[in-house]
């Protein structure tokens, strides 16, 4: 892959951190990081004072430094910040950042050497990744602390994954034939400055959650089937007259799912005059939260294809400070998106519920026969409902706090990466959610002697393939855990597309 700073997609950012393809700097953008590169040395050699270059940092920032002592400034500034503290992020995360740094100081506005950029590019290729704590960034002047932990390595220091053994970053670099890099000024702050953590979280968050959000759709049609429900709610005149694109789309998907059903044909004219919300609104509901995705997906891209160093290095000579570094875009978006991903949930959970009641569903207690002796799937809805109930804490705003830093000198500052993790941690117990409603809905299909349509028919088949019918009780989490895999592998909705067309 080839990284120019202007183009990189999301879908590339997943195939650099979880499929580990190879990246390479433009030959178009080297000539233009040069030019960056000079004018740094012009300033340096000029005795100039410019933060950055030969300052030091936040409310030091008034402090000029000798010139013969700018390299070791940032070698100190990179020890200095590596303070994160918490597990490490997981290896994708880790190299989603790399790669998002890469491309930032290859827009060529940082005053970095090729070299440098060559280096993590390097990190990436040869698999040796940095070990960074997961916490510790209030998210402006960015991702400080967890981008300094990354810098470290390609200083020889700190702590690095390679070859599946942690070790000491010297050794993990020299095992991997990268040679170790002394910093010149300015490149130790271009390290640091920016929003990449926090962007390569949300990226991959976004990836994955595209793929929950068909699953979650595949999961209500076929609960809408073994609860005897109608698809006349998908009717699609009801959705030209309010035409959120979202909205239209899940529809449009609904549809698919449930087209041919004998199930639903079957009680065409019975006397239920509407189905509940949860079965009814899915269109409204789960359209709403695929246009929020796709909000987010393009401040996430925008971002990651930004310059968000400071200070800037312009072709015309001017160094400027600025404030790129700050989170807040990111952390609007993620603190978005957690509200979104935790109303999958919601929705998913109320209708596993209903399957529970044989006064809702018209099927066995809690999808047993022997209930009583039995007691089938009702902790399993516990668990659904505790993970809802854990996400409506986790998605609580973050941007909306602020704690001063620095002295006072950052006043204002986005918890941005705050609120990434903890849109990541939502996404995990959504899947769970969702596996346990296309685990319960596939239960209950077992009552009907009549098929259901053709992309329910396809789901039901693949859980089957998984995990048996539930004739007596038996120990549920490894059912879920496999359906969970059936989610999160995609091979869900692979089977399902193959069966009804590409979800829109």
């Amino acid at each position: 892959m080839i990284i120019n700073g202007e183009e990189l997609s999301i879908e590339e950012v997943h195939r650099v951190s979880r499929v580990k393809e190879d990246v390479e700097i433009s030959d178009e953008c080297r000539e233009k990081i040069r030019e960056s590169r000079e004018i740094v040395e012009e300033k340096l050699e000029s005795g100039e004072a410019v933060y950055g270059i030969n300052t030091g940092f936040g409310d030091l920032s008034n402090i000029q430094i000798e010139q013969d002592k700018t390299e070791e400034l940032q070698k100190n500034l990179i020890r200095s910040h590596a303070s994160g503290v918490g597990e490490p992020l997981p290896v994708d995360i880790v190299r989603a950042t790399i790669l998002l740094r890469a491309n930032t100081l290859a827009k060529g506005y940082s005053g970095v050497r090729v070299e440098l950029i060559e280096r993590l590019v390097e990190l990436l290729n040869e698999g040796v990744h940095p070990v960074i704590p997961c916490k510790g960034s209030v998210g402006a002047s960015g991702d400080l602390a967890p981008l300094a932990h990354m810098s470290l390595v390609l200083m020889g220091e700190g702590e690095a994954w390679y070859e599946g053994e942690r070790m000491d970053g010297e050794k993990a670099v020299k095992k991997a034939g990268i040679e170790t890099l002394e910093l010149k000024a300015k490149e130790g702050l271009a390290l640091l400055n920016g929003t990449q953590v926090m962007t390569a979280i949300g990226a991959l968050v976004v990836k994955d959650a595209k793929n929950v959000l068909k699953c979650a759709q595949i999961a209500g049609a076929m609960s809408l089937e073994a609860l005897m429900g109608t698809s006349a709610a998908f009717d699609e005149r009801i959705h030209d007259v309010r035409p959120h694109q979202g909205q239209v789309d899940c529809a449009g998907n609904l549809r698919g799912l449930t087209d041919g059903s004998e199930i639903i044909q079957s009680h065409k004219d019975c006397e239920r005059v509407q189905d509940p919300y949860t079965l009814r609104c899915m269109p409204q509901v789960y359209g709403a939260v695929k246009d929020a995705l796709d909000h987010v997906e393009n401040v996430l891209v925008t971002e990651m294809n930004s310059a968000t160093d400071n200070p800037l290095v312009f072709s015309n000579g001017d160094v400027i400070s600025g404030g790129n570094f700050h989170g807040q875009p990111i952390a609007l978006a993620m603190d978005f998106l957690s509200s979104a991903l935790a109303e999958i949930g919601d929705i998913s959970e109320r209708t596993t519920d209903k399957l529970m009641y044989k006064e809702e569903s018209g099927l066995p207690p809690f999808l047993t026969e022997e209930s009583g002796l039995n007691s089938g799937f009702m902790i399993a809805q516990y668990t659904a409902a505790s993970l809802v109930s854990e996400n409506k804490v986790l998605s609580h705003p973050a941007s909306v706090d602020s704690i001063p830093t620095s002295a006072g000198q950052e006043d204002h500052v986005s918890m941005g990466t705050i609120s990434a993790r903890e849109t990541k941690e939502i996404l995990e117990n959504v899947i769970n959610v969702v596996a346990i409603e296309l685990l319960s809905a596939a239960q209950g299909l077992e009552y009907h002697d009549i098929e259901p349509g053709k992309g329910v028919k396809a789901a039901y088949e693949l859980v089957r393939e998984e995990v048996p019918p539930l004739e007596k009780d038996r120990e549920l989490s490894p059912d879920i855990e496999k359906v969970r895999r059936l989610v999160t592998s995609r091979k869900l909705v692979r089977k399902v597309e193959r069966e009804i067309g590409e979800f829109q």
